[in-house]
């Protein structure tokens, strides 16, 4: 994946290499794409404007990077300000581990402080409109089934997106999925029945069956996608449309994920239980170890599909 970010020469520079290295190791860390596309695009974009080596580089000039005015013309955001800055002093503290670098000059500046806007989840009235306006064709069951999996399950976006056949198991009538999650976690949990009905729904409407797909082969069909599977553009895409003919306004694929912990704490579910089931870091080693070996139930699905008539 990062080899189509930057090209890798044993020639280049070590810090170049450097970079290559980093990009490695923030994909397998992330397991995302697209903050590997990110992080590529604004150091080459750093480099190539201070045309420096990393070691010479100055504080100042970092300054003058994170509040330049974008390719937009307009003066950037403290959220654009702060994402700059981290991304350049994360790959100098890799460069720091690697002994290519003494210091990080991010360490001079002040980040600008963000007031984050308040995470907006769904209700499940809202929810069920949004369902609703979902047209009842095959690329339209296709995404009612994507909702559902993403609300029931409160996983992100590009877990859901990325499963595959192989990740589907059932075990004395329970289905399960296994996932890849930040920081290249990996787990494996009841996927909700609401959920495995939509899908299997879904396929159907595409000529395909669980029993019939190749374990590499996407759940998520496309007719543009070149057997690869739904894009995250195009289902952002589709959703944005889904919302605007509930009459719901626009919102990211993440909306989903803050509905699915609302409705979790509106079903009685506990902080801790909340935060468990969105994975978060604060998990126990212990528990992540027994959820690699075992799916682990989910007791609470019911009380959401509940909520939503499904």
């Amino acid at each position: 994946m990062v080899a189509t970010l930057i090209p890798f020469d044993e020639s280049l520079p070590g810090w170049e290499r450097a970079l290559y290295a980093f990009l490695a190791e923030k994909e397998r860390r992330s397991g995302s794409r697209r903050t590997v596309e990110g992080y590529s695009r604004m150091l080459q974009h750093f480099f190539g404007s201070v045309a420096k080596p990393p070691e010479r580089v100055t504080s100042r000039e970092v300054f003058a990077f994170a509040h330049g005015v974008g390719l937009s013309g307009r003066e950037p955001s403290a959220v654009t300000i702060g994402a700059r800055m981290a991304c350049v002093s994360s790959f100098y503290r890799f460069l720091i581990r690697m002994g290519l670098v003494a210091s990080n000059p991010c360490d001079q500046l002040e980040r600008p402080r963000v007031s984050p806007s308040p995470p907006r989840g769904l209700t499940a009235e809202e929810i069920r409109r949004l369902l609703a306006a979902i047209p009842d064709t095959p690329v339209g069951q296709r995404d009612r089934a994507i909702v559902l999996t993403l609300t029931l399950t409160g996983r992100r976006r590009a877990e859901v997106l990325g499963l595959r056949r192989g990740d589907i198991s059932c075990d004395n009538g329970t289905a399960y999925y296994t996932y890849r999650g930040k920081g290249g976690k990996q787990g494996k949990r009841e996927l909700p029945r609401p959920a495995f009905e939509a899908i299997e729904r879904a396929l159907e409407g595409w000529g395909k069956s669980l029993a019939a797909m190749d374990p590499a082969e996407s759940l998520w069909p496309s007719k543009h996608a070149n057997g690869r599977g739904l894009t995250s553009g195009t289902f952002y895409g589709n959703l944005r449309r889904h919302l605007g003919r509930a009459g719901l306004p626009p919102a990211g694929v993440h909306v989903l994920r803050h509905s699915a912990a609302k409705l979790r704490r509106d079903a009685g579910e506990s902080v801790e239980q909340v935060s468990a089931f969105l994975d978060h870091s604060s998990l126990q080693v212990t528990t992540v170890y027994l959820r690699r070996l075992e799916g682990v139930e989910d007791g609470a699905w019911w009380k959401v599909a509940e909520a939503l008539g499904v």
